[in-house]
Parts: structure tokens; C-alpha cells; sequence
């Protein structure tokens, strides 16, 4: 998967089973920041946030690598992870899974 935001309020949705989800994401190509929020079943991530993401589901792309978007805790489920980008211009490359 390789897509490129040219509009704000782009969006990925993806049903997945792991504990972590990583997506690797790049800025725009004027180098800004890219802001985002994620939301698992559609709720904020709350402790099941990754390394990237904040309780709210809140996170900035500042360079090409990537993102742990959730660490969930507990039991491993079915979820639905959605992202939003605030911003135009996002490149997104690849999932991965832990």
C-alpha cells in the first residue's frame, strides 16, 4: 500500500487482530508536520495507545518512519482502527504488526 493525501480529511480504515499496529507514514513533501487522530471502534484509544499516539488518539507525522499507532493491554481482539489526517499531504506506505 503506498497512497499520497492531496485533501484534508483523508482517512484509513482497518480491521485487524495484534496487540501493536504500526503504519509507516512521511510528511508532506514541503517537509510540515502532518497531524492525526486515530480512534479504535470508534473511541479514543485510551491506555491502548502506541508510542505515537497520545490517550486521545492524537499524533504528528514529522519524518518518513515508522509509527506505533496502538499497544493494546489485556486481552488481544478484533478491532476497528481508523485515521484520520488533519492535514493534506500525508504519505502513507505500510502496515505492520506486533
Amino acid at each position: 500500500m503506498i497512497a499520497n493525501s492531496l485533501s484534508t480529511s483523508a482517512a484509513i480504515i482497518y480491521r485487524f487482530h495484534a496487540r501493536d499496529l504500526h503504519l509507516v507514514l512521511g510528511p508532506s513533501s514541503d517537509g510540515k508536520p502532518i497531524r492525526f487522530c486515530i480512534t479504535l471502534d470508534g473511541k479514543a484509544p485510551g491506555d491502548d495507545h502506541g508510542a505515537d499516539t497520545d490517550a486521545d488518539g492524537y499524533g504528528t507525522v514529522t519524518e518518513n518512519r515508522l509509527y506505533q499507532l496502538v499497544r493494546q493491554h489485556g486481552i488481544i481482539r478484533d478491532r476497528t482502527f481508523h485515521i484520520k489526517f488533519l492535514t493534506s499531504g500525508v504519505k502513507a506506505f505500510a502496515f505492520t504488526f506486533g
